[in-house]
């Protein structure tokens, strides 16, 4: 006879807080009560304690303290909503159990699992989740039935483009499968215990405060925030333990339902707990379980496609060929043609192919993409090309990097041995760029080659053609244009933010620059992004518009009344939460740091770029800090109002040495300054205020001469 599922809850979440209280008791004998508990790289101190309770955690004996109410949280009554708060009693105890392993050891987790993800990780995903790139997520909980069918699962939803998140046994049966893990291949084997899922709820939950400002505490917002924005579900494979199922209970009560072969004991519930004894239909009844369709793109190529792929790394021992853009001419060019000029679909190769070159070998190449239709204009040209770097990083086994001429393609001997050769570049170019832009491209044809003396001649002509774009670039300014653009994107999880995109300010994401909004916007009118027009100027130094601020309000549903568009201390724009970089003002130097995602050391502020990133996102307004692209630092409007670019004190080395060139250019032209970044402090100069205010001194730094801040 079936026990109740209410049953296998209690009984499930009762065993992980026993093994949460043991876990903890001994932690507490071992280090003390006092002992510290940080989870790297994250400002959300133990992020579902933070979530659910509203409590900063930050010593074991903090954490002792928050286990009677933990306790009670497990309350065996048969109703609906305490079976669901036992299950986020479960999550709670996981994490107490997760915890102690890392005050115990900072970094408990080795090859190959992966353990806490950090606050970075989650912006990460900000983008493709917007976009739709990223489709939703899957928490497969193994081992499978077979070696095979884990990795037929695995593979599966990773062509799909869903990230996959795997505990317990179905980890070593991808090890065996020889299945390519890791965070960027979205494919993150998390631990080998189920309490080691705590790591993916603080995930998600983290989410919500990033990128919704959803408030600690507020459990219902929270759920609301999961079941609506965050689309997930999870595969259990047969037997299904109660401890596993009490985190089921928690799984879909944030709106995530639970796909299981096991029909020993398990009730069906529907929409929510759904038996599949075929185990090769997990995936075609998770993604209608959770109504996530499927948009898949046709393309003649013998490798998978899909942006799980973009995070790729072919190390050298692994590549079959090594196309570099540094040492030899290659390029990649997007040109308009007049329709009568160009072949659809036509691929061709002037030159020798891959399977030519010895394996490892450096190879020149050049790719021209020749488009036309009724609606393309040049300005296009550039939008297209960019893409390139996107639409060939989805393919399985390469890896490309840079733009223009300074490309770098590899392509494994994996993806060389199952066929892959330079015309599957053509039909990927084609496949993708008739796919993404129908209303503009109605024809396209593309032309590779591989013959060193062409591709001498052809980059000069490519490069004269990439300088009259930049010459037109430099002229589009603020001023010059008659339109703004929005960009509503991200709403789909931060629905008060609305970025405002001018061509000296690009969205905070680093991906829509003036010229993409406007080429979004004719190719979708409807779409994210709109007209904002410019015409009742208020303040021209802090960049306020009135009718900007009425499409800001319109956009952001009310949330929002006034932004100013080149100020930090004054209404700035809001932040999603998948920004570049963050700006925060530092008043003993009277200047601001800058920080990028990438960076995980300390700043100046005493805090890190989670840290800093905390204290804004969501789209609210937080006047003193501010999230922005990597690009915008160059820019004459950035922080015009405060006195532009010479407020900067402090960046990254790497995200100095990427923003150099452009950054001095634009403090020569506006103060004079030769070799400003010299005169900017990194982390190999100073982590300390005390230290960076003496070197800005010695360095004789601009931003000694400006009005104070505060």
């Amino acid at each position: 006879m079936k026990r109740l599922l209410f049953d296998r809850v209690f009984e499930g979440a009762g065993e992980m807080y026993r093994i949460a209280e043991e876990n903890l008791k001994q932690a507490v004998a071992e280090l003390g009560g006092s002992a510290p508990l940080v989870m790297p790289n994250s400002a959300y101190f133990l992020a579902n304690h933070y979530t659910y309770l509203a409590k900063k955690i930050t010593t074991l004996g903090e954490l002792e303290d928050s286990l009677p109410e933990i306790r009670a949280w497990i309350l065996r009554e048969q109703r609906l909503e305490n079976a669901f708060k036992a299950g986020f009693g479960a999550f709670l105890a996981a994490e107490v159990i997760e915890a102690c392993k890392y005050a115990r050891s900072g970094e408990p987790y080795e090859q190959p699992f992966h353990g806490h993800l950090s606050d970075a990780e989650v912006r990460e995903l900000g983008v493709p989740l917007v976009t739709g790139d990223l489709p939703g997520f899957v928490v497969i909980i193994g081992p499978a039935p077979s070696d095979r069918e884990a990795a037929e699962l695995i593979k599966g939803y990773q062509s799909r483009a869903i990230f996959v998140f795997l505990i317990g046994g179905i980890i070593d049966q991808a090890v065996r499968m020889n299945i390519g893990m890791g965070f960027p291949v979205r494919i993150v084997p998390v631990g080998p215990d189920i309490w080691s899922v705590t790591h993916i709820i603080s995930f998600v939950n983290r989410a919500a405060m990033i990128f919704g400002n959803v408030q600690p505490g507020d459990r219902e917002e929270f759920d609301h925030y999961t079941f609506h924005r965050i689309r997930a579900f999870v595969n259990a494979f047969s037997p299904v333990a109660d401890i596993v199922v009490a985190c089921g209970g928690g799984a879909i009560a944030m709106g995530f339902p639970v796909i299981t072969n096991d029909t020993t004991d398990t009730w069906p519930v529907p929409k929510s707990l759904i038996i599949q004894e075929d185990t090769a239909s997990f995936i075609e009844t998770s993604l209608e379980a959770r109504d996530i369709k499927i948009k898949v793109t046709n393309i003649n190529i013998p490798a998978a496609f899909s942006t799980a792929f973009e995070g790729e790394i072919i190390r050298r021992n692994d590549m079959q060929i090594d196309i570099d853009g540094s040492r030899l001419d290659c390029f990649e060019w997007v040109r308009g043609r007049e329709p009568g000029d160009i072949t659809d679909h036509a691929i061709e190769l002037v030159g020798p192919d891959i399977d030519a070159f010895e394996a490892g070998s450096r190879v020149a190449l050049g790719v021209i993409v020749d488009v036309a239709g009724k609606n393309m204009h040049s300005d296009f040209e550039s939008v297209f090309e960019r893409k390139i770097h996107h639409f060939l990083n989805c393919i399985e086994g390469v890896m490309h990097t840079g733009q223009r001429d300074m490309i770098r393609i590899r392509v494994s001997r994996a993806a060389f041995e199952a066929g892959f050769r330079a015309k599957h570049f053509g039909e990927t170019l084609y496949a993708k760029m008739k796919d993404e832009y129908s209303s503009v491209i109605d024809k396209c044809q593309v032309t590779i080659y591989t013959i060193p003396e062409q591709l001498k001649t052809l980059r000069a002509g490519a490069n004269t053609a990439y300088e009259a774009r930049d010459a037109r670039l430099l002229s589009l300014t603020d001023e010059s244009v008659g339109v703004f653009y929005n960009c509503i994107l991200c709403q789909s999880f931060s629905p008060a933010h609305v970025c405002v995109v001018t061509p000296e300010r690009l969205g905070l994401c680093g991906a829509v620059s003036w010229l993409d909004a406007k080429a979004t916007n004719e190719l979708d009118p409807n779409g994210p992004c709109q007209v904002v027009t410019k015409e009742r100027i208020i303040d021209e130094r802090l960049g306020i518009w009135e009718d900007v601020n009425e499409a800001v309000s319109q956009a952001s549903h009310g949330s929002l009344q006034q932004v100013t568009l080149y100020s930090i201390m004054q209404d700035p724009m809001t932040s999603c939460g998948c920004f570049e970089c963050i700006c925060g003002i530092e008043p003993m130097t009277n200047g601001v740091v800058i920080v990028n995602r990438e960076h995980t050391g300390m700043t100046p502020l005493g805090m890190t770029f989670s840290e800093m990133a905390s204290m804004t996102g969501g789209g609210v307004q937080t006047p003193g800090f501010m999230g922005h692209g990597k690009q915008f630092i160059s820019s004459r409007k950035f922080m015009k109002a405060e006195g532009g670019p010479a407020r900067i004190v402090w960046m990254p080395r790497a995200l100095k040495d990427l923003v150099a060139k452009k950054l001095n250019h634009s403090a020569k032209e506006l103060y004079g300054v030769d070799d400003f970044t010299a005169m900017i402090a990194d982390e190999t100069v100073t982590e300390e205020v005390e230290t960076l205010a003496v070197f800005l001194t010695e360095r004789g730094h601009p931003v000694l001469n400006l009005e104070p801040l505060m």
